[in-house]
């Protein structure tokens, strides 16, 4: 009976935490029969692909968008040094530390000599470099995982811990197999009970996880883990804990920690960006009956919060506000809408397909269709030019705006509705649409993106913070 831990990147860079805390966690009864995953170096994957936030180009970025600059050769020189900067201030100096900075090396080296090579060949008429971009997308991102995998490992060995690295990327691999494989063939000649596995978050399968995953892979890695190993419990090591909201916004005396939830939450939260862990990798482990802890590496007496199929509150209550900026409501106004609703909806849902837009909400009347994005400006003026080609005679108009949500495994409270937008009403704040839906787990509320914070505060106040919980809305076993 063993369990699959994953560590975020920030909860990474601190080795000393991620191993007193973690590892050699105070009141751990064994030492073993633990897996752990771990993702990159905090900020690491950023400069491998793009930054997550602003969109700034990383090695991958500066790669695709051109066949001629050599802006990323730049980039991957100036990553050369910080990871060795990383392994100099995780090792002394001596034969680990030349160990340590020999394995990423070979790789970025092998990588840069992939990625010329790459260009050398998309000269020729009969290749184009948009057709592999996908797999140098994989690739690069395996290099971060590897980097603080290895090295973790390392450390622990030299800190007395049987640990082995076990590395799931398919560097030069022979033969392309499924995740499933990959992860049943390393797993195949481990022994839980004497060794503690430190597996890559990124793991390379014929599919390629990030084609439907993109920087949600290590969830996915972590979640098959969990599966096909059959463990107890799958726990999530974070900065923080999983929060009735964002500290930094409501203040770390009025945030508590929520304890209990259900995957259904879990769900509402990653469609608003704040992943307690993606939903398809969360499917395996509601399926196979998996709970979910997640806990703050920095906290590690505290039992964070258990998140299982069939939690439901004692009592109603809400339990986080949530929600996400930089959203951009796409508005569709056309009279010949009226009665051909569907028609139109479709026509609308493929366009954004086609581009590859994150839809975190929509509502729709007679003869409008709004749909609310969470994309970057360049994609959201694609998908509308699109839809204006599609529909001439039609309407489109875009607003930026923001979304706060009311969040509950039972939110079937009498009058819920009326408090919450009297809440935001009191603040003098305008709600610019509203949904809630009759599964009654959330309610939203799009805002004026200059009026989120103030929401965010207003609603906490109102709806958490009154009731006191003190430790946690409900504290987990």
């Amino acid at each position: 009976m063993h369990t699959v831990e994953k560590i975020g990147g920030t909860s990474m860079s601190d080795y000393e935490s991620v191993r007193d805390n973690i590892i050699l966690k105070p009141g751990a009864n064994q030492l073993y029969q633990r897996v752990f995953v771990v993702s990159a170096y905090g900020g690491i994957t950023d400069q491998l692909l793009e930054y997550k936030k602003t969109g700034q180009a990383g090695v991958y970025a500066l790669f695709a968008n051109s066949m001629v600059d050599t802006g990323w050769q730049q980039k991957l020189v100036e990553l050369k040094q910080q990871l060795l900067d990383i392994n100099a201030s995780l090792f002394a100096a001596g034969e680990l530390l030349e160990q340590a900075n020999d394995f990423i090396t070979v790789k970025l080296d092998d990588a840069e000599q992939c990625l010329l090579d790459l260009k050398s060949l998309c000269q020729h008429g009969h290749f184009e470099l948009a057709s592999h971009l996908s797999t140098v997308r994989e690739m690069l991102a395996s290099i971060g995982e590897a980097h603080s995998a290895w090295n973790t490992a390392a450390l622990l060995q030299r800190d007395g811990v049987n640990a082995k690295f076990v590395d799931l990327t398919g560097w030069r691999s022979e033969q392309h197999i499924s995740l499933d494989q990959r992860v049943q063939q390393a797993f195949k000649q481990l022994d839980l009970s004497a060794e503690l596995p430190i597996v890559t978050g990124y793991a390379h399968s014929e599919k390629g996880l990030m084609s439907t995953f993109d920087r949600g892979y290590s969830e996915m890695t972590f979640s098959r883990i969990a599966v096909l190993t059959g463990a107890k419990e799958a726990i999530i090591h974070k900065e923080f804990h999983l929060s009735s909201a964002d500290p930094r916004l409501v203040g770390e005396r009025n945030a508590v920690p929520i304890g209990r939830t259900n995957y259904d939450v879990a769900d509402q939260l990653a469609n608003l960006g704040m992943e307690a862990i993606h939903p398809k990798a969360a499917k395996g482990l509601r399926q196979q009956n998996i709970p979910l802890r997640v806990k703050n590496t920095f906290e590690p007496e505290h039992a964070g919060t258990l998140i299982t199929g069939d939690y439901v509150s004692e009592s109603p209550c809400v339990e986080i506000i949530a929600g996400c900026k930089r959203i951009y409501a796409l508005e569709l106004y056309d009279q010949d809408m009226a009665g051909n609703l569907y028609h139109y909806e479709r026509e609308v849902l493929d366009i954004i397909a086609r581009f590859k837009g994150h839809i975190v909400s929509k509502d729709m009347n007679a003869n409008t269709l709004t749909h609310y994005l969470s994309a970057n400006l360049k994609t959201v003026k694609r998908i509308r030019a699109a839809i204006e080609a599609r529909f001439p005679e039609a309407e489109v108009n875009q607003q930026r705006v923001a979304i706060v949500s009311a969040i509950g495994s039972d939110l079937k409270i009498p009058g819920i509705l009326a408090r919450t937008v009297q809440a935001i009403a009191t603040r003098n704040i305008s709600v610019l649409a509203m949904h809630q839906s009759m599964r009654e787990v959330d309610m939203q509320f799009v805002v004026n993106e200059a009026d989120y914070d103030v929401a965010v505060k207003s609603l906490h106040a109102a709806l958490v913070e009154v009731h006191n919980h003190g430790q946690a809305i409900c504290l987990a076993s």
